[in-house]
């Protein structure tokens, strides 16, 4: 795109400040000198005046030249001849003001040669209205061309769509990885774009709409420009919250506007980002029906009911909230065709890792399969912002290559927050820090359903840890068994019973263990229909979010009777509580290998799966034929 240079006002005072600056040097240099009315009768009574010419008040004419005097020249003075024969001496060129009304009669005197000239005003007049116009209009022409399309007053009703020609669009398929399936439905709106009538001869009309959905960065908006450029057609894209202003009718101006310019430079395709800022249901509710949003909303569905497919344009947009989108939106004819964009699995992740990772220059011994089995639930924006952080850990180690601990480390500190080892902890806290990680390794290791553990650190990160215990899941699940629920739950009361049995006290560090457990076994009774007393009844959260975290819906109403909620609060407390007699059970029979754990882990720090397992064999050699028996 054209880079537009930054304009400053600035500049146009600098200029007029350099004009005058240069014109009163040249006056003051080269200009008749002014003299004050009474040196001019001194200097007339004197006989240094030799000529005089008298326009309205003005006199200008020339003056022998005397000591003190600047330079001698010859200027020529309008109203007398030019061939006039030159002076013996040399002269000056002289301006006053005419104050006696009877200088003719002095000048007689003296024996000046003078000339009356007519006054004529006309030109100054002009040039007083003439000039402050015209730089007037040239600040606004300057400022006019220097401004960004879509900007300023005049502006409102223009979109705001920055269009991307086929030069300037380089992304490509083979730019985007992890998302195979999404990938081969939209390589059919390509095949559209470049042969059209491949299509249409068998009298087939191509989707007027695609809709990308998924979660946040996991690449729809890459996707779409993929598309463009594998077509090779313009690109419109603009955010949905760029149509709505706080002037009414300004959103449905810039949709219309858009439709305008799209079809001009058919085939093309209109990408429109965060569709859920004017795509959201409409109320049934007459106040406020009128509003803004909803006429760009109304705009943007008519545009889309009368546009004709053969024309070639292709509106394809993206949402991480399908939920909330209007039905009108969905129907066949406008947002026909929902193209999913999920989290990568670990073979997209690892396809993720090796795109981004060509930027960068690798160790040889780097193997990214394993950071693609470490990052289970990152997206590809994840992934990349991963890639990038190690290598900016490299270079701040002055390193030549980016190796396995930048990677890792630089995964960590996306999960877990930023290392703090300068945080000072006393020793009788990071005692209980070590027991409480210890005790979430120990019942991880020993509890059926729980993921391996990979690393335990008890130096703090992010905002409030204390202490990490991480897992790593053997291969991506999609679904979740009671048993692997409740080994979940088991694990995450690990730390708090441990504190108990170690110190006989409980500390505000299991806080989010706590509130974590509580979830899961809320979401069993309420959810999945996994309680003991409500059979096979659910009771979910109202208008949850597809792709969102239910934190981000702010929505967490309950439909169902507060006999029921009692029930299910018995419910929760009862699994909550059965978990924790069994973590206690398990951590009591092991209490050797729990004091071994921690006692490593006071010293280390941070204990990677290997150096674990061996601490672990080492202290729960009694234990070695119960450690495959149930928790």
């Amino acid at each position: 795109m054209e880079k537009h240079q930054r304009f400053s006002l600035w500049y146009v005072l600098i200029a007029i400040w350099g004009v005058l600056l240069l014109n009163n040097l040249i006056v003051s240099n080269y200009g008749p000198k002014n003299l004050a009315y009474s040196e001019f009768l001194t200097r007339l009574r004197a006989g240094d005046i030799t000529e005089v010419s008298v326009t309205g008040d003005v006199i200008t004419g020339l003056m022998k030249s005397t000591e003190g005097d600047a330079p001698a020249t010859k200027p020529s003075i309008p109203g007398f001849s030019k061939d006039k024969p030159e002076e013996a001496e040399p002269t000056l060129p002289f301006t006053t003001r005419r104050v006696d009304p009877n200088l003719s009669d002095e000048l007689t005197k003296y024996n000046v040669i003078f000339k009356a000239q007519p006054q004529s005003t006309f030109l100054r007049d002009m040039l007083s209205w003439i000039v402050p116009i015209l730089i007037f209009f040239g600040i606004w022409y300057v400022l006019m061309q220097r401004m960004n399309p879509g900007q300023g007053v005049m502006a409102f009703g223009k979109n705001k769509a920055r269009v991307y020609a086929e030069k300037e669009l380089d992304t490509r398929f083979t730019d985007v990885a992890g998302c195979d399936e999404a990938k081969a439905e939209l390589e059919e709106v390509v095949e559209f774009l470049k042969t059209p009538e491949r299509f249409q001869r068998l009298g087939g009309q191509m989707p007027k709409g695609v809709l990308l959905v998924g979660p946040p960065g996991t690449g729809k908006t890459l996707l779409a420009r993929a598309v463009a450029g594998e077509a090779q057609v313009p690109f419109f894209s603009i955010s949905g919250s760029e149509f709505v202003e706080m002037f009414v009718g300004v959103g449905a101006a810039r949709v219309r506007e858009l439709f305008v310019q799209a079809k001009e430079k058919a085939p093309c395709i209109i990408f429109i980002d965060e569709l859920d800022a004017i795509g959201k249901s409409r109320s049934g509710a007459i106040v406020g029906g009128h509003d803004e949003r909803e006429q760009t909303l109304n705009q943007l569905l008519v545009e889309m009911d009368g546009f004709d497919p053969r024309v070639g344009v292709i509106i394809m947009a993206a949402t991480n909230r399908p939920e909330t989108l209007d039905p009108a939106l969905l129907r066949a004819g406008r947002f026909d065709r929902q193209v999913l964009v999920d989290r990568p699995d670990v073979i997209g992740r690892e396809q993720i890792l090796t795109v981004h990772a060509k930027k960068i220059v690798l160790a040889p011994g780097v193997d990214l399969t394993v950071i693609a089995r470490k990052t289970p639930g990152f997206s590809g924006a994840d992934l990349a912002n991963a890639i990038n952080e190690s290598a900016l850990l490299a270079a701040r180690k002055n390193k030549d290559a980016v190796d396995m601990d930048d990677l890792e480390e630089a995964v960590d500190r996306i999960m877990g927050g930023l290392e703090k080892k300068n945080r000072v902890i006393n020793p009788k806290e990071k005692r209980v820090v070590a027991y409480h990680e210890a005790g979430h390794a120990i019942v991880a290791t020993f509890t059926d359903g729980a993921d391996a553990v990979h690393k335990i650190s008890i130096v703090p990160r992010g905002i409030g840890a204390l202490g990490w215990t991480q897992q790593l899941p053997t291969e991506d699940r999609y679904l979740m068994s009671q048993t692997e629920l409740l080994g979940k739950i088991d694990v995450l009361l690990g730390g708090r019973a441990a504190e108990r049995l170690i110190f006989g006290d409980v500390s505000t560090g299991a806080h989010n263990d706590l509130q974590r457990a509580t979830d899961i076994a809320m979401a069993m009774v309420t959810e999945y229909g996994m309680g003991a007393t409500l059979g096979q009844a659910t009771y979910p959260r109202q208008n949850r979010p597809v792709f969102l975290s239910p934190d981000q819906s702010g929505l967490a109403r309950r439909e169902y009777s507060e006999a029921t909620a009692a029930r299910i609060d018995v419910e929760v407390k009862g699994i909550l509580e059965a978990a924790y007699e069994r973590v206690a059970a398990l951590l009591t029979d092991r209490r050797a290998a729990l004091e071994r754990v921690a006692g490593v882990l006071l010293e280390k720090e941070v204990l990677d799966e290997a150096a674990f397992q061996a601490v672990l064999h080492d202290s729960a050699a009694p234990d070695a034929t119960v450690a495959t028996e149930p928790a």
